[in-house]
């Protein structure tokens, strides 16, 4: 059977396609001449599988669309502090090249404006860029250095605005040399299927879905995508957030990406700009896809099931002389809150108690420890607790010893099967 999902993008950018409304960014000679009639869209899940359709194969320059993944950079060099220290994450309420600062601080109010953007790129290098760039999008890209060249001759709004970071001590760098740095950094060539998967590395917590490698730390893609929600479309970010639901930036070159965490990574190319400088038929489709597929983020999910799907009796052994209590889904907070209230209410009468993981497909750290704590509260009540993990879930934090024996605490240790 032929999916069905690249005839349904097809259609998405038939019916968004028949807009012409917009302009090119004619402020930049090479963007000007470009066709304002391509169209593509391409959509990348988080296991690695990419749907594109339209003009997906034509390259063009990232533009501001690099700002979140030099943040990204930026934030696994330096931390978080020291990058908060230089730049802010506030919306800002104005235009992308605004020249404002916070009263007292002197920072640039977030890393999505050009005033931010220029101050996370005096944070790293261009070599950093380009090489943290392609693993983002898992494949060698390049700068397109008529893109460049033609975007520099017309950068003195940066360079005022490079002065003016460096008048406050916020870059120390050389204004002339951020300013280039940061033009190549937007002058770097990309395809709907290359950002399509650099998002989709954001949504997957800073794995590339494709090569499987960490470009980046989770706690990084979270911050960076908070601030997608809240900064990415600029002074249209209230409107698009409460719309669309997705955090998402945008570039001048004609490029809208989205990351959807834990689920998919968007992007979409139309040359053709509103007067917020966001893709005209490019945000039509991240409207039409999150209405039609759910997408919104405040979209209110369906109750989560039990994390305890449910209790039998051990084979073997004499009726009421113990128990398996069978988990599923995932074990986040919201489940094991319920596991224990359900073994609060309903405490082990007999003296063997098995947790089952074998339909769980999921362990989060806060799950893990009020796991762990439900374990040594029944071991401290006289049960004998065994942990079935056929997956190898509670391996997955180096802090435990789930190879035989689980360390729970106080000194107390629980064998961790392998098989049922």
């Amino acid at each position: 059977m032929r999916s069905p999902i690249p005839d349904y993008l097809t259609q998405v950018l038939d019916q968004c396609g028949t807009d012409r409304s917009g302009e090119l960014a004619a402020y930049i000679p090479e963007l000007a001449d470009a066709d304002p009639e391509r169209f593509a869209l391409a959509l990348a899940t988080v296991d690695g599988t990419v749907y594109a359709v339209g003009d997906d194969e034509v390259e063009f320059s990232i533009q501001s669309i690099s700002k979140p993944f030099a943040y990204a950079l930026a934030l696994a060099r330096h931390g978080l502090d020291a990058v908060l220290a230089k730049v802010g994450v506030e919306p800002s309420g104005d235009a992308f090249n605004e020249l404002s600062l916070e009263i007292g601080t002197g920072r640039p109010f977030n890393p999505m404006i050009n005033a931010g953007a220029l101050t996370v790129h005096a944070l790293i290098d261009d070599e950093t860029v380009l090489r943290g760039f392609s693993a983002f999008a898992g494949r060698e890209l390049e700068v397109d250095e008529a893109v460049f060249t033609s975007e520099l001759e017309t950068a003195d709004r940066n360079r005022a605005i490079a002065f003016m970071l460096r008048s406050h001590g916020i870059v120390e760098a050389d204004a002339q040399q951020v300013v280039e740095g940061y033009t190549r950094q937007c002058s770097v060539l990309v395809t709907v299927r290359d950002l399509a998967l650099m998002a989709a590395t954001l949504a997957n917590g800073g794995v590339q879905p494709v090569t499987g490698q960490r470009v980046v730390p989770d706690e990084v893609t979270r911050q960076v995508m908070a601030v997608m929600a809240t900064c990415g479309m600029y002074d249209a970010a209230g409107d698009w957030f409460t719309s669309v639901g997705i955090p998402a930036k945008s570039g001048v070159a004609g490029g809208l990406i989205g990351a959807l965490p834990g689920q998919a990574g968007l992007a979409t190319f139309s040359p053709r700009l509103d007067r917020h400088g966001n893709s005209v038929r490019g945000v039509q489709v991240f409207e039409r896809l999150s209405r039609d597929m759910g997408m919104h983020l405040m979209e209110v999910p369906p109750p989560a099931r039990s994390l305890v799907r449910g209790r039998t009796e051990l084979p073997g052994g004499q009726p009421g002389h113990g128990w398996t209590y069978e988990l599923q889904g995932s074990v986040n907070f919201v489940g094991m809150e319920r596991v224990l209230r359900y073994l609060a209410d309903e405490p082990p009468t007999e003296s063997t108690v098995v947790l089952d993981l074998t339909r769980v497909n999921e362990v989060r750290d806060i799950g893990r420890r009020m796991l762990l704590e439900a374990v040594r509260r029944l071991v401290l009540d006289g049960h004998a607790v065994t942990l079935i993990d056929p997956e190898g879930m509670l391996e997955a934090f180096p802090d435990d010893h789930a190879d035989g024996d689980l360390d729970v605490g106080d000194g107390v240790e629980v064998p961790v099967l392998r098989r049922r």
